[in-house]
């Protein structure tokens, strides 16, 4: 019986069931899945599930997560990443570190999240990406998200920050740049996203898509 629980290191424009299936193919395992959707312009820790472990997606989903963002300051888009049209433009204040550091602060702890449209949270059984590419644009409820850590890793002036972020399960790092950049008096979108650590699972123990030729998952 196949128990397998592997992190993936997903390259940038592949969907996370493009993983999937790239895996299903190159190992002949059918029962393949994955534990927490990550965005297509996004890169890094994608954990795969084969075989039995497929089971244990909910309570892999709920492993802390940590990611490295690149927020752009000053413009936003429909999808709050690069892959969307740009539907609003703000000024951008002045801004140092010192005043930066403090806002990301506010957004630690229990933070309500309004989910993006573009996104595979389902409401009343259609995914809202869905909606969004009719054309729709639905109220969604906020959610309670848990924002364990909030850092600022750089601050490129007049318009750029990175943040390292590690949160817990559903919080949306589309959303939180979005709010920051509100408090900050302005608007802003992800513009690079790497997932880096998923619970224990690190970059040191991801399979890359140049490995998987050669790679062949240990069957008890």
């Amino acid at each position: 019986m196949i128990d397998i629980v592997q992190p993936f290191w997903k390259p940038k424009d592949w969907t996370s069931f493009d993983v999937v299936k790239k895996i299903r193919s190159a190992t002949g395992i059918r029962k393949v899945g994955h534990a927490g959707t990550l965005d297509p312009f996004a890169e890094g820790i994608l954990l795969i599930c084969l075989g039995a472990a497929t089971k244990r997606s909910s309570q892999l989903m709920a492993l802390e997560k940590e990611y490295i963002a690149t927020v752009k300051l000053g413009s936003t888009t429909d999808t709050l990443d690069p892959t969307g049209d740009i539907s609003a433009s703000a000024p951008v204040p002045d801004l140092t570190q010192d005043e930066i550091t403090p806002v990301l602060t506010r957004f630690t702890g229990t933070v309500r999240q309004i989910p993006p449209m573009f996104s595979a949270l389902k409401v009343d059984g259609t995914r809202l990406y869905k909606l969004a590419r009719a054309g729709k644009s639905i109220p969604r409820k906020p959610r309670l998200v848990q924002i364990h850590t909030i850092r600022l890793l750089d601050w490129r002036p007049p318009d750029e920050l990175e943040i390292q972020v590690t949160c817990g399960k559903g919080t949306y790092i589309r959303s939180l740049a979005a709010d920051v950049a509100q408090d900050l008096q302005t608007v802003g979108y992800v513009i690079r996203l790497t997932r880096t650590r998923v619970g224990a699972y690190g970059p040191e123990d991801a399979l890359r898509l140049e490995q998987l030729a050669s790679w062949t998952p240990f069957i008890a």
